[in-house]
């Protein structure tokens, strides 16, 4: 019996780049983040508080099933954003701490008998992870150097250049030279090869941005940006873990199809925390 030959398979495609959806979502936002960085004060707080209680929201949905308390961590993330503006870190770090009291009290009015650690466990992840970084940018914003010199403002700027620009070329580099997977059981399409380029990119963005900025360093502005780029990926598999944990892709639905607040600033979660203390050691 004459055996029939199978057609070849087609041959495989790539998924096209989404590199024009990201530049579209990711330029305007950059545009209205350094406006907003501008202006500062209130402002500039004000959009710190409604973004953090926004990536806040996300938390809260992916962990439902750990009964978070949402009001809790809105409460809070505004009134340590308040802190940071009026205030001190220390005034910050006290505002974070009226967090658990407010959780023992909102678990008695439920009357929650059962799970208690995992829904205190939920809610003061989102106190670490997301308000207290928002309350450094509000912290960092206002940090001047001598002679009035405005620190804060340019290391801002640079943490946030630094960071979306590393995101890019790592997601450029990961699709041209990406071969060997970085954490594949946390984001499988993330490599070390995009690792490499973004680090990279992030390098010299901070610190060619520094030869512009008298008051920073050269050997500074090289530990920024080298902080930086061990730190946005962190940032972004640290979230990527908590999603994967709970088994969905995206952490919401503000940029449509390109995620939520959570997934477009997962890594700044990260990178501003060490702008701030920089900036501290420069102003003194």
């Amino acid at each position: 019996m004459p055996q029939t030959r199978r057609a070849p398979a087609p041959p495989a495609t790539r998924k096209p780049s989404d590199l024009m959806g990201r530049v579209l979502v990711g330029v305007p936002a950059a545009v209205l983040a350094v406006v907003f960085v501008d202006i500062g004060g209130i402002g500039w707080m004000l959009l710190m508080a409604i973004l953090a209680c926004a990536c806040l929201s996300e938390l809260y949905r992916m962990l439902e099933q750990w009964r978070p308390v949402p009001v809790v961590g809105f409460v809070v993330a505004v009134g340590m954003c308040f802190a940071a503006r009026y205030g001190t870190l220390a005034d910050v770090v006290g505002a974070a701490l009226v967090s658990l009291p407010l959780v023992f009290l909102s678990m008695l009015s439920r009357r929650q008998s059962d799970g208690g650690a995992a829904t205190i466990t939920a809610t003061l992840l989102g106190i670490m992870w997301i308000a207290l970084p928002f309350a450094c940018s509000v912290l960092l914003r206002q940090i001047t150097g001598p002679g009035g010199t405005n620190v804060g403002k340019g290391i801002l700027i640079d943490v946030m250049v630094g960071t979306f620009l590393g995101d890019t070329a790592a997601y450029l580099g990961g699709r041209l030279f990406g071969r060997h997977p970085l954490a594949p059981m946390i984001s499988p399409k993330k490599t070390i090869e995009g690792l490499g380029c973004g680090a990279l990119a992030t390098i010299v963005a901070i610190v060619v941005a520094g030869l512009y900025q008298p008051w920073l360093p050269h050997s500074t502005a090289l530990l920024l940006g080298i902080s930086v780029a061990l730190l946005a990926p962190a940032g972004d598999l640290f979230e990527s873990l908590i999603k994967r944990d709970v088994g969905i892709k995206d952490a919401g639905s503000m940029f449509g199809a390109h995620g939520g607040a959570l997934d477009r600033l997962d890594a700044i979660l990260f990178t501003v925390v060490v702008g701030y203390y920089i900036a501290i050691h420069i102003s003194h």
